[in-house]
Parts: structure tokens; sequence; C-alpha cells
């Protein structure tokens, strides 16, 4: 069974990980390049592979003639003899570790060096038992820090990332689609609601023959085994490590399960009191009256209607006030999918980027966007390479060189600045005055506390040349909580200075998170929807974005890259 593009990326990244432990200095970020690339990819590596071989895989950005070939032999073999070399060399869990936050290669080969802590299990063993605060630079802080990490690691187990499961959960609704004997297949649950993790995923599916669709279900190639198969329910384990149910419905409960299995528990049970208030009982199976007769089912609207509401998104269905809207038909119009017409957020192989401005642009072009502005880091982040002013002249040139080589898309100057402990920026006013686009973020310095850390980005969104506050609150989902901030202040002093929130959309950060969009916008707010770009297969990222906008019940207007270009800037700062 061909090896799919999660299973590449987790290897290489892990490769990574245990070359930083042996103290290389570039091999480390060249897979990790490597492997951003192939996590973003929207075709599977092996079928790349198999139409153009080597120099096919070659022309995905940050892959080389030797990383090329690793890839080549995972995907002859599902084995990489480099890889196993590597892990007996040094027989550490890298994967476990180095997903608790504050943990990276060289915290790894410290531990496993002085305690040897090869598992999560051991290193949580070494934090109950006082043994970490003695080690040389590490201390009771470093301790609880750890222990919160693993912690935080425990709770936010089991679920996955949207923008890694869906991909291969609508490649799964597409097959499903184009099986003969299918009438209607779709996927519903918390990804059809754009949630940020997914537990499991849910499909549904109209047939006349579910026995063949049960068949063809449960011996997928995405399969790793069989939970449970019957004649109109079969559950999996799929292998990016996540189950699956299929549920084949007769056609005259296909709206009624789906809208069953689209909405969160909440929504379904405000759903299910107001049919009891009418007398009726609501189910999977649809909507019967007091003699048990069917009185709706067959589609969404039609439940929703006879229950005397107004259809709204799915993403919408939390209930977090969406019922009583629905209720005075008030359903707001959201923004649409594929509605931005330019990315704010992009980063290039100027600082920690994969490609060039011009491939950038380019890639751009083909997704649809009319602009984007690239906003490589600055000079306080020096591991990525970041820009001084110096640099930051030297980029304008060549971004004018390839505004005049491509045509159909504006390339805008910008750059992602960093926010210092003070709130200062790390780049000049006068050349800051200059660029298009300014965004500001928090890279360092997480732990300063509420009020200091709420001056910090206060000071920062004061200065009249920021325009954006990109990934507002620092969050990695599943790695990292986001940093103490009172959001309340920040939206206050955006609103007050016209300062854009983002939504990031890379799929570890959507950040702002969907809640504290819908608070954002409250107080008068305006944002702007990234992809945090850092090579050019990232782009389709955006749609990440628009689901969180979605769930945050952002319209259109609410979005300034939703504009075009010149109206865009004029509600810069």
């Amino acid at each position: 069974m061909a090896i799919r593009n999660f299973e590449v990326a987790k290897i290489l990244y892990n490769i990574a990980v245990y070359l930083d432990m042996q103290g290389e200095q570039f091999k480390p970020r060249a897979y990790e390049k490597a492997a951003r690339s192939i996590e973003a990819l929207t075709e599977e590596v092996s079928d790349i592979y198999r139409q153009g071989g080597i120099k096919a895989l070659m022309e995905i950005p940050g892959v080389g003639v030797s990383i090329a070939e690793k890839i080549e032999e995972l995907i002859k073999t599902g084995k990489l003899k480099y890889y196993q070399d590597l892990k007996k060399k040094t027989p550490v869990d890298v994967e476990g570790l180095t997903a608790i936050e504050g943990i990276g290669p060289k915290t790894v080969k410290t531990l496993y060096q002085k305690l040897k802590i090869r598992t999560v299990t051991d290193l949580e063993k070494a934090v109950t038992s006082g043994k970490i605060s003695k080690l040389p630079h590490f201390g009771e802080k470093s301790q609880e820090k750890i222990l919160k990490g693993i912690e935080f690691l425990k709770r936010s187990k089991g679920r996955m990332l949207l923008g890694y499961v869906l991909p291969i959960a609508k490649e799964i609704e597409h097959n499903l689609q184009q099986l003969p004997d299918v009438k209607h297949a779709i996927l519903g649950g918390s990804s059809r609601r754009m949630k940020e993790t997914v537990g499991d995923l849910d499909f549904l599916v109209v047939s006349s023959k579910p026995e063949k669709v049960m068949n063809y279900f449960t011996t997928m190639s995405e399969v790793l085994n069989v939970i449970s198969k019957g004649d109109t329910k079969s559950m999996v384990h799929l292998k990016i490590g996540i189950d699956a149910d299929l549920r084949v419905v007769p056609p005259r409960s296909f709206g009624a399960a789906l809208q069953y299995f689209t909405g969160n528990k909440d929504h379904n049970i405000a759903l299910r009191r107001i049919a009891i208030q009418k007398n009726w009982k609501l189910s999977e199976y649809g909507i019967f009256d007091k003699h048990n007769k069917q009185i709706a089912g067959e589609t969404e609207e039609d439940v929703y209607a006879k229950l005397g509401l107004q259809w709204m998104p799915p993403e919408m269905r939390e209930n977090t006030g969406e019922v009583e809207l629905a209720q005075k038909h008030k359903i707001p119009k959201i923004i649409e999918y594929k509605s931005l017409k330019g990315d704010l957020q992009t980063q290039t192989n100027w600082t920690d980027g994969s490609n060039s401005i011009k491939e950038m642009a380019e890639e751009a072009k083909r997704y649809g966007l009319d602009y984007i502005a690239i906003t490589d880091h600055t000079k306080a982040l020096a591991f990525t390479g970041g820009l001084d002013e110096k640099k930051l002249e030297k980029q304008s040139k060549e971004i004018d060189k390839v505004n005049k080589e491509v045509n159909g898309i504006t390339v805008l100057q910008g750059a992602e600045v960093n926010i210092a402990k003070d709130g200062s920026l790390d780049i000049s006013d006068a050349v800051l005055k200059k660029l298009d686009v300014v965004g500001v973020s928090v890279h360092f310095n997480f732990n300063i506390g509420k009020d200091e850390m709420t001056k910090r980005i206060v000071r920062a969104i004061e200065n009249p040349n920021v325009d954006i506050l990109f990934h507002p609150t620092g969050r990695v989902i599943n790695q990292r909580e986001p940093y103490e901030v009172d959001l309340r202040k920040i939206f206050e002093k955006a609103e007050e200075t016209g300062t854009l929130l983002e939504i990031d959309a890379f799929p570890e950060r959507l950040d702002l998170k969907d809640e504290h969009v819908k608070l954002a916008k409250e107080f008068g707010c305006k944002f702007a929807i990234d992809s945090d770009a850092h090579n050019k297969v990232q782009f389709h990222y955006l749609e990440f974005g628009i689901g969180v906008a979605r769930r945050g019940w952002l319209s259109e207007k609410d979005v300034v890259n939703t504009l075009p270009m010149k109206k865009m800037l004029k509600e810069l700062k």
C-alpha cells in the first residue's frame, strides 16, 4: 500500500530532530522544510513520484536530490534505512518528547545523556521525583513548565488537527461519491463544522446496496484495521490514527441524519427541545408527529423549516446563539470560501520560507489571488535569518523586479516585525513607513505575566506604522497554550487604532480562534485571514482560516483581504 504524505512528513521531521541532537547545524532545517512542503501537498507524494520519478520529487519546495532519494526509498519499500540507523544510534521517542512544549532536540539530548530519559513516561517520572530541577540550567521553573506541558499533551491526546485530517477525509468522501451504487455521500461531524481539531470522522451515505458500500469502506487503502462491520454501519481505524464511521441511511432520513451528525451536542439538544414543545420527536431518522408518522427528514432544510428555523451553515451549529437567530430568521450572511483576493502573511527563502518571491507570486496567482504581501521575519529572529533595515530595502528592489516579470498579481512588501519584551519593534519607524504591510507578532518571552504581555502588545499596535497583529495569542494547537493576555484590552485598542487582527490559517495555529473572533467582532474590530505560508504549496491553508471566520460569524465586510488591493490598502493604517 502506498505511503501517505503525513507518514513521509513525520519521518522527515523525526530525522531533523535526530540530526539536531547529534549537533548537525544545517541538515535539520533542510529536513524540516521538506517535511512542511510534503505535509501541505494536495497531491499524494507517491503519485507525484509515479508520474515523474526523482525529478518530480525535486520540484517539491525544499526537496533536493538527497531527500528525494530517501522519499523514493520510502515509497518503494515503506522503510528508510537512514532513519532506522539514526534511531539505533539514539533510541529515544523524539516524536513524543518534542510534542511537549519547551522540549526541543537539545533538551531531549540532555535528558537522554543525563537521566537516560527515552519516553514521555520516563520524563513524567523524572519530573514527579524532582530530578529535572537538579539538572544544570533547568531548575524548578523548567520542571514546572515541563509538567504543565505533559498535562496539556494528555488533554490534547486523541484529537488531530483539522488541516491535516480534512484532505484525507475529503478524498474518502469523493471516493464514496464515485461508487456506482451511491446516491449521496457526505462528510459530517466536527469536520463539517470546520472545528480546529477532530476526534473522529463521520460519513453518511444513501445507497440501495449498502453491503457493497460497506465492503468498499472497510477495505480502503486508508484503513489500518476494521473495528466493526455491519449491514448499515461500520467503523474503521485509519492509518492516520483516527477512527472513521460510515452509516448508510434511507433517502427519507438523509437530511435528519446529516443534521444530527453535524451539529454539536448542545445544538442538537436545543433542536430536540423545540420538537418536544411541538409534541414531536426529532432523531437521526427524522421528525415524527405524535402518531409516529414521519413529517420531515429527507433534507436538512426540511428539518430546520419544520421546526420553524432558518437553515444555517454547519460551522455555526455550536449553540452559541444561532438557534435563537434562526427562530427570528436572522442568520447572518457569513463569509464564503474562495472569497479572499489576497494573502497578507507569506514567508520566502529570504528568511525561513522555502521558495523565492517570484515562485510564491506565481503560485498565489495560480491559486486565484490578486495580491500577496511578503512578510519575512525581521532581525530579532536571528535563527530564521531575519531581515534588518538594509536587507528589507534590498528585498524591496527584488519585489519591484518580480512585479515587472509576473503579470496578473501584485506583490506587496511587508514584514513580520518582532515585538520586543517592552513592546518596542526591531525595525526603525523610518523603514516601517516605506512598507506596504506591517504585521507584528510575539515570538519569545511568552511567560511574562498577563499585565505585562497586554502592555507589550498594546504599545506595539499603538505604533502608527503597524497594520496587523499576527497570530494574536501565540498558541500552537496540541503543543503550546496561548500566552496570558487580556484580549478585551487588545481588542479595544485594536479597534481604537484601526489595527487589523489576524486569523492565521496555518493548521497548527488557527489564531485567533473562533470564540475570540466572535468577541473581537463585538468590539468592532476588522480582520485579515492569512495563510502564513512558508512555501508555495500552503496557500490552500486559507480555507481553514475562512472556516474559523465562519465559525466566528464574520461577513466579507469584516475581512479586509476580501477587498480589491487598492481598497484593501486604504483600510490599513
